[in-house]
């Protein structure tokens, strides 16, 4: 897992774009004798037929890396510059692996298929779990339990997290473009002025959470990304914003996207612009099923005491397209614990320092495995 996980790390590929790591994959899962297709271009699908076949148990991992340039110092570093694993999906896909390795070591053992996901494009909405599912990767034989992990920066090495119901929330990506009038700098009198519109925009928007949204429902209205203006004397004709809308509950997602329609729309009348709101399709609330999380949690607490098990009191606003095979399956995606001060494994997700601790994988994997290996037991 050490050797693949770095393989992962030191050559990071964008959304759509994982074909140097889809090979890698689809050489392992070869070296272990289980059966792989391709799907949604880069994707692969795993499957280890057990002793009966008229069920299947799945586990999830992301490919894609991010658009960063790496600051970590590590010996296997990223060698493309401006492309990083920050977010741990080189520890999803060695974990992954690995628990496969111990389920084809036990498949005469196994009471029925495992499928083992590995997808495109969890960064980037749409995501790429909605063109595997079309794919038609949840059938023949069908997915009854899905299983999913995500590294975990504030969780210590050795432990676990999991949370019933909601655990990442629903996610809403937006562009919204100002339209103005141009013209000369020192003749403001005959121009609209989009970066005037688009800052008094910025301010406005922040009262939507603060004092539109009951504060007992969490929600976050983020832009992320301001492009406009071309010169220091030239008025701009037109900003460009990107943002995101994150909240646990459909109808405060709902809520916020009405008034920021509304805001948009009333500050860019008062200064005589234009404004359009185009959605980026997002991600639904992933939320976990009880009984999946009760099948990693007993496993965890056998395997490594109930010590490695810590109950996540609150939701994250992150969002994840995990969701997406939740809506076809009962399941659960864990916290991998990974944060390591000694190793300087402590920075968030997406940050330039970001890094994982590898032992972290050995019980990422062995819970994996043992979830599965007791759910296709009990359905044989």
């Amino acid at each position: 897992m050490v050797r693949l996980r770095r393989f992962f790390h030191a050559n990071p590929e964008l959304a759509f774009n994982e074909f140097k790591t889809s090979k890698k994959i689809q050489s392992e899962l070869k070296r272990l004798k289980i059966g792989l297709s391709v799907h949604a271009g880069t994707g692969v699908l795993g499957l280890l037929k057990g002793a009966k076949n008229h069920t299947a148990c799945a586990i999830r991992s992301d490919m894609d890396a991010l658009p960063i340039h790496e600051k970590t110092g590590l010996e296997f570093k990223s060698r493309v510059p401006g492309m990083m694993h920050a977010c741990g999906h080189d520890v999803h896909m060695a974990t992954v692996l690995g628990a496969a390795k111990i389920l084809a070591a036990l498949r005469e053992k196994l009471k029925g298929s495992v499928k083992f996901i590995f997808q495109p494009a969890e960064e980037v909405p749409p995501g790429g779990a909605r063109e595997m599912i079309k794919a038609g990767i949840m059938r023949s034989p069908p997915v009854k339990m899905i299983f999913g992990l995500h590294t975990d920066p504030n969780i210590t090495t050795g432990k676990i997290g999991y949370r019933d119901g909601v655990l990442m929330s629903e996610v809403l990506d937006f562009n919204l473009t100002i339209k103005g009038r141009g013209g000369h700098g020192a003749r403001p009198q005959d121009s609209i002025d989009s970066i005037v519109v688009a800052s008094q925009l910025l301010n406005s928007l922040q009262t939507i959470v603060s004092r539109i949204i009951d504060p007992h429902y969490p929600a976050v209205l983020t832009i992320g990304k301001i492009e406009g203006g071309t010169a220091r004397n030239v008025i701009a004709g037109e900003v460009r914003l990107r943002g995101t809308i994150r909240a646990t509950d459909n109808r405060i997602v709902k809520k916020v996207r009405r008034a920021l329609e509304e805001i948009a729309g009333g500050v860019s009348k008062s200064f005589g612009a234009g404004c359009v709101i185009e959605y980026v399709a997002g991600y639904p609330a992933l939320r976990n099923n009880s009984e999946a999380n009760r099948l990693l949690v007993e496993t965890a607490m056998a395997l490594f005491g109930k010590k490695s098990v810590v109950m996540l009191p609150e939701p994250s606003l992150g969002g994840e397209d995990f969701a997406r095979y939740l809506q076809h399956a009962p399941g659960a995606m864990f916290r991998l614990g990974t944060r390591n001060r000694r190793l300087g494994a402590i920075y968030q997700w997406h940050s330039e320092k970001y890094n994982s601790d590898e032992k972290a994988m050995i019980f990422g994997s062995a819970i994996l495995a043992g979830a599965v290996l007791q759910f296709l037991n009990s359905k044989g």
